[in-house]
């Protein structure tokens, strides 16, 4: 069956049974979940929060200087790993933000190069954007980490000024130099001297990030880290 149509009797199948697995289908269900413990352990896992210099890491050498940083998962399209971040980002879903939390969590759980960590910081997104949405992505995800690390969250330290045109079609640098000016501090001082972990939904190029982590800089911080709920496969 074509991709599309298979996604499309999937989504349908779940309007009418939304404690179905969004991938096969299965009513074996737990918590908030809405891919079944089969479906989640065959998901496409980096291994990358155990691995040092990954290629997350090295995304960033000469760039930014980070601590301990990785991704949870590869994102290709026409993934299971594409269906999940459709629900979070275009259909509303909740669900799939703490699921894909969970499973950073556990992965960075996992490996013994995220014990310092003090603090989950999630990526901002603009304000008109956050009306429009209703929620925060990035913020879905910390929840779904916190409630596995234990780790709290800082939710307001910095903030997006305004949107920006579409990255798309922008190269790195084009990227990096225009994201630079759309950050701002708001409260360095819960900042200072500590070890922060900066949570994305995907990782491409790095840009966002690296904008994000030179305004973090200037609260100075004890450490910098990243982690990514995918890394994008090209």
């Amino acid at each position: 069956m074509p991709f599309t149509l298979k996604k499309y009797f999937q989504d349908f199948f779940h309007l009418l049974f939304p404690n179905i697995c969004l991938q096969c289908g299965s009513e074996e269900l737990h918590d908030l979940n809405i891919l079944c413990n089969t479906c989640i352990q065959e998901l496409p896992y980096t291994d990358f929060f155990s691995i040092k210099d990954n290629v997350v890491e090295k995304m960033f050498w000469g760039r930014i200087s980070l601590s301990a940083s990785g991704a949870a998962l590869f994102f290709t399209k026409k993934s299971i790993v594409q269906i999940l971040f459709f629900e979070l980002k275009y259909k509303n879903n909740a669900k799939a933000g703490w699921l894909l939390g969970k499973i950073m969590g556990d992965e960075l759980l996992k490996s013994n190069r995220f014990g310092h960590i003090n603090v989950l910081v999630p990526v901002p997104i603009q304000s008109a954007r956050l009306r429009k949405r209703g929620y925060n992505q990035a913020l879905l995800l910390c929840e779904g980490i916190a409630s596995v690390c234990g780790w709290p969250i800082l939710n307001k330290a910095i903030k997006k000024l305004k949107n920006t045109s579409t990255q798309t079609h922008k190269d790195r640098l084009q990227r990096g130099s225009q994201a630079m000016m759309h950050f701002e501090l708001c409260h360095p001082q819960t900042l200072h001297g500590m070890h922060l972990l900066v949570i994305d939904d995907v990782v491409t190029t790095g840009a966002t990030m690296e904008a994000l982590g030179h305004c973090l800089l200037t609260a100075q911080p004890a450490s910098i880290g990243f982690a990514a709920a995918a890394y994008t496969l090209h």
